[in-house]
Formats: structure tokens, sequence, C-alpha cells
């Protein structure tokens, strides 16, 4: 009988051909529709005639839904489908080029020959390879042409994500580690727990073919809600139990922790955790993905596409209604065709891990066509309407009397939702402003008419909400007062906010003005964690008059309240006798003290390298429970967790550590420093390792 005695993979050019070479793994990863080569090693000669093979995935291969493939040793290739050519024949060893369609499902394949012989059948296992999706074959569904996208993309296993508010954008590094050891292997595990895959495997499996499907079940994968998946989500401001969201450096860490803890959910995401960690899974697949943030961005539960956003008389901010609109909020996107809607919604397509509304009874959201967005096409698959809000809602303030149970709508605004639309730019850590993708200039008539085609869309249900938008408006006569915050002080923790309530009479008369104020700390959905400051006020102000009213709010009031987030929220409610309200708001993000890295060798492949961190602590009382963590792909395997010594008032620290970078090139260093009174300081750095 004929007896295999070796499998050459020849993995180095076979990598080097499709793009994996990247991967740490040591198992033969190929992207489909490309052809590879191999080697087999017999004992004894074999005739060709009497080879077939057979391809298979899944836990129950079938040809019929073609998760499993038989085909015999041919001469020459046949198009599209899976073959296997003889290349050369020496002695007892063939060399084969074997190829596979642009279309096969992506996953872990086995491989076996058939081999006859004297009348008899043996199966011999040849062994296992990964497929995955090829953006760079124009007949794969994530095709993608440009070359420096490609590489940003689908190659790039660092970026960047950002955050904070309208009036002060900010940024952090985040490593999404695509190709470390283990990840591929733990996102192939993300589809195997599915509950599509728990359901019905044979079906699933079939249907990783399509990017829009497997996009579809990792953003219900990666937050734990219905299906014990990657990530719980906590918005509380209480992380007891688990990590701050603001900690992690990045989604290695939080993907192997899950599979570490034999897939138990890891404690604990916000948006931009769900969103860097489907990023890697998307990447690992060959899914062309990146991470977007949109400022300002409306939650809308009742397809009205309107918020309702409630504060009391004295200026609180209440947790009334179910609506709110984020600070920022976090979502991907990923590169590929919609067969199923057609070819002008092709491209990007806007895929949500975070758990906010559940889609067909699950916590998942898109794929949704950027394109689609951008024309009001809400009775378009998936999840149209609510993303459609997130960048366009109009956002309804009301102000509510709980001692008569009476609201009053203050104000209606129709421009200030989904504001400086963001993605790292190609090739550089700039932001690049993708507003315009999502919809047309703010006030354009093209705009309007959008919101108006989307709202006709959703006429029927738009009894739910108290009210829909397009037809409120405020009450009474136009405001005889206008009112600002303006910041005059630096913002930063461990230093007093110091702001001024900006004031202008625009009538003729004289008006006498009460003003409420509340500042209460926040996470940056909203969430409100406490009330830190409050004053009232009367103001006179003569005619056209403009005056400051100064607030002034000590560290020792917000110290024990404030998040990671940084922020607080401040409103002032003005009251002008017998006329409507003025509210004034602004949300203001206070200064971490800076974490600084440097590098203290040159940096050459597989030699140790020295790395300062230098921080001081800027308050007047020692800070301590210091922890420093360290990560970054290629630049040392896993993470570094470092116990810093307290730190005295104004002390300043200066940690080493040593990294041993694997690869070559530009590499990111990202860093987090934690201690009881500053949750999460970040930095990141970049470094040139040469060969």
């Amino acid at each position: 009988m004929a007896e295999l005695t070796g499998v050459d993979w020849q993995m180095n050019s076979n990598r080097q051909a499709h793009h994996t070479n990247k991967f740490y793994s040591q198992e033969p990863i190929l992207r489909r529709g490309q052809s590879f080569s191999f080697k087999i090693h017999f004992k004894n000669p074999v005739s060709e005639e009497s080879l077939m093979f057979t391809a298979s995935t899944g836990p129950s291969p079938s040809e019929s839904a073609r998760t499993k493939a038989v085909f015999p040793l041919s001469k020459e290739r046949s198009g599209g489908n899976w073959n296997a050519v003889l290349q050369t024949s020496e002695d007892s060893s063939l060399t084969i080029t074997m190829s596979t369609p642009a279309n096969a499902p992506i996953g872990r394949y086995l491989l076996d020959t058939q081999i006859s012989s004297q009348g008899k059948v043996f199966s011999v296992k040849l062994g296992t390879f990964i497929l995955l999706f090829n953006p760079w074959l124009q007949e794969d569904s994530v095709f993608m042409n440009n070359d420096a996208e490609r590489e940003e993309y689908v190659q790039q296993d660092s970026g960047v994500i950002f955050v904070g508010s309208t009036n002060r954008i900010s940024m952090f590094g985040w490593n999404f580690g695509q190709f470390e050891e283990d990840i591929l292997n733990i996102s192939l595990s993300v589809l195997d727990k599915s509950l599509n895959f728990r359901r019905d495997p044979a079906t699933d499996v079939a249907r990783r073919s399509d990017p829009k499907y497997v996009g579809r079940v990792l953003t219900a994968m990666i937050n734990s809600n219905d299906d014990n998946g990657v990530l719980s989500g906590n918005w509380s401001g209480d992380y007891t139990g688990g990590r701050d969201p603001r900690s992690w450096n990045g989604s290695v860490e939080i993907l192997k922790e899950w599979k570490r803890s034999g897939f138990r959910p890891v404690q604990f995401g916000q948006c931009w955790v769900f969103a860097g960690t489907l990023n890697t899974v998307l990447r690992s697949f060959g899914i062309p993905s990146r991470v977007v943030t949109n400022f300002s961005s409306a939650h809308d539960t009742d397809r009205n596409l309107s918020v309702d956003v409630y504060y009391d008389p004295m200026g609180n901010p209440l947790d009334r209604g179910s609506d709110s609109v984020w600070n920022f909020h976090v979502w991907n996107e990923g590169w590929f065709i919609r067969t199923d809607l057609g070819p002008s919604y092709n491209g990007w397509q806007v895929l949500d891990a975070t758990p906010q509304e559940r889609s067909q009874g699950v916590f998942q959201c898109g794929p949704a066509s950027v394109y689609a967005i951008r024309e009001g096409d809400v009775n378009m698959e998936f999840d149209m309407p609510f993303i459609f809000a997130e960048v366009n809602a109009d956002r309804n303030t009301w102000i509510y009397d709980k001692a008569n149970d009476s609201q009053k709508l203050n104000s209606s605004d129709t421009h200030s939702v989904g504001k400086y639309i963001s993605t790292k730019a190609v090739g550089s850590q700039s932001r690049m402003d993708i507003t315009e993708k999502y919809k047309y200039p703010e006030g354009s008539s093209q705009e309007r008419q959008v919101f108006e085609k989307a709202l006709g869309k959703l006429k029927p249900s738009r009894e739910f909400g108290p009210t829909s938008a397009g037809s409120l408006r405020a009450e009474n006569q136009e405001p005889s007062i206008s009112g600002k915050f303006k910041v005059t002080g630096i913002l930063e923790v461990g230093k007093e906010v110091n702001l001024v309530l900006m004031l202008k009479n625009l009538t003729s008369d004289m008006k006498m003005v009460t003003v409420h104020m509340t500042a209460w700390a926040i996470v940056y959905n909203g969430t409100l964690v406490h009330e830190v400051w409050k004053d009232s006020s009367k103001i006179a102000l003569d005619p056209e008059e403009e005056t400051q009213y100064p607030v002034k709010i000590p560290y020792a009031q917000y110290e024990k309240f404030l998040k990671a987030d940084n922020m607080i929220r401040i409103t002032a409610i003005c009251e002008v006798s017998d006329e409507s309200e003025v509210l004034v708001e602004r949300d203001i993000i206070l200064d971490n003290p800076t974490l600084t890295l440097e590098v203290l060798d040159e940096a050459q492949v597989q030699r140790p390298v020295n790395v300062q961190m230098l921080f001081s602590n800027p308050l007047d009382k020692p800070v301590k429970d210091c922890v420093l963590r360290v990560e970054g792909s290629g630049l040392l395997r896993g993470s570094l967790k470092i116990d810093v010594p307290s730190l005295r008032p104004k002390e300043r620290s200066r940690i080493r550590f040593e990294i041993l970078p694997t690869r070559s090139g530009t590499k990111q260093l990202l860093a987090d420093f934690s201690c009881n009174k500053f949750p999460a300081i970040k930095a990141m750095l970049s470094i040139d390792v040469a060969e």
C-alpha cells in the first residue's frame, strides 16, 4: 500500500504569497481564491491517477453545503472550484498546486487524500490549514483595490481611537494584535461559540463564506449579552470585580483572558473596547476594517428620530426616559460588497458590537451600508433606523417638574447630533473626518430632504414617542437672554475648575435673572455618577448688558466622584420672570497629568531594549496602588504589569523596564498607568525596530 512519510507545506513561500507571513501561528494560513503548493512524500512511488483529495470544514461537512469538496489530481486548473494540479513528480514525491474558490467558507479545513491501490482505497490525513478572506483578490467580496488602504485596514496591527467630546477631541493608542500567538484561533472560536453555531452548526459554517454574515455574528459575540460572548459591558462608574474599561491597552489581553477563563465574559468593556476587539477579529479574518468615532451620538430607543433629554427646574440632569446622547460612541466599519442591496451600497459597512438595542432578538448591529445611511434608506438591512438616528436625530430638551408632574419643552435642536465622525488616517496617526460619508452638510437642503425621507419611511412607528421629530416647537416667544459657559482656567485633574457663565440681555429692558446651576460627574454616555457642586444666584442685567458669572469647583469637591472619563456636566437654568427658561449646558473634560515613555537604546530585533516611564504626581496628596501596564505587538510577548511604588505629593517616578522586539518596522508601545487618584493615564510611543 501507499504509505505517507511526510507533507511539506512550503510555509514560507505560501505565506509570503498569501500575505499571511505576519501571523505567529505555525499552521498553514491561506487566503481563498488563490493557489498554494505543497509536497507529499510517500514510501514508494504512487501513480498520480490514483489520487483523490477531500477538503472539509466544520463538524458536519457536506458537498451540498459547500463545506466539503472532493476532487481528483488533474492535469490543469479549472477556474473557480477546488482543484489540485500536479506540478512535478520525482520518485515517490509529488509537488501539487491546489486552488480554492474565491467564495469558500473561511475557517479551519482538514485535507485528506484517498489513494487507490490494488483495488483498495486508503484515506490518508495530510493535515489542516486555515482559509481566510482575500482582500487582494478581485473575485473576493472583500476585495480592496488601494494598496495603502489595504495595508492599513488589514495588515496594520495597532491604531488610535478618538474619544472626548465635540469641543475636545483626544485620542489614545490601541493594540489590535491580530497576528499575535493564538489570536486567530481565538477569533475562530468566537464564531464557534455563537448562538447560530450552537443551534445549527452545519448552516452556520456554510454561511461563513459571506462577510456580511460573519460581521453580523461577530457584533453579537464581542458583547456577552445573550451568548456569553467576549466582553461584559458596564457604564455604571463602578467596575468592582473587573477592570475599568479605560485601563485596557488593546484586544490581545481581552481575547486571551476570554479563552483562559473557559470562555467566560471578560469584565469590563465600553464602546471603544468592543470596537477595538471587533476590529482585531475582522482584520484577523482578512475583512478590511477600521474603528470609527461619532461625537454627540444619539441613542434613540423608539425609532422616532428624536431623543429626549430631561432636567429638573434646579438644573439637575434627570435619568428619565430611555433616550440619551452620548458624548461619543465608537463602532467599526467593515469593507465588503452588498449583493443583497445592489452595487451602490458596496464599500464601508457599519458594524457595532456595543450592546445598545436588540436586533432580531439579539444584541447585534449591522452591517449597515454607510452610503445607505447618507441617503436615508432606513428600510434596508441591517439596523438602519438605529444607526441613522445615531448621526441624525433631533435633540429635544425638556424641563420636568416633579412637584406637579409636568414637563415643558425647552429647546429642540436639529444639528447637534452626529459631529466630527472620525477615524485614523491611512498611514499616519492623524484624525480623518468622514462626516460627509454619513450625511450631507448640516443645514443643506439635501440633509433635510434625507431626514424627511427617513422619517417618512419610519412613519408607522411614530406614535411611540412622546413627540416626533420635526413637529416640536418650544413654547412662548423668543428668549430675552442668551447664555453660554466659557472655560477660563486650565482643565486638569487635581486643579480647581474655573468657568464663567456669560449671560447677555438681548432686549432694551432691564431683566432680573434667577440662575440655578449644578455640576455632575458623568460617564461619557451620560450616566450620572454624582453631583459635585451647585449654586443659585439672582443677577440683574441692564438693557443689552453682557455679564460674566464665575463658576469655581474645587478639586476636593469633585475628587471622590470623578470617573476615568474625567467628565463633568455643568448646567445652568436661567429664569427671567414670566418668561421661558434658558438652559445652558457644557460638558468639560479634565486632562490627566502626562505619562512619558522614552526608549533608552537602539531598537533591534531579538535584542533587549530598555524603556523608561516618567510620571510626576501633581497632587498635594500621596497616590497609591500604582500599576503600569504595557503592551505592543512586535515589541513584547504578551503584556507587562509593573507595580509602581506609592508617590508622595509632587513626587516624580521613574520606572525602567525591558522589551524584546520580535519584528522590524515601526511598532507602537502602549502604556496605561493607574492609581487610586488617576484610574487610567495613557501614553503611546512609536518605536522603529531595525532588522
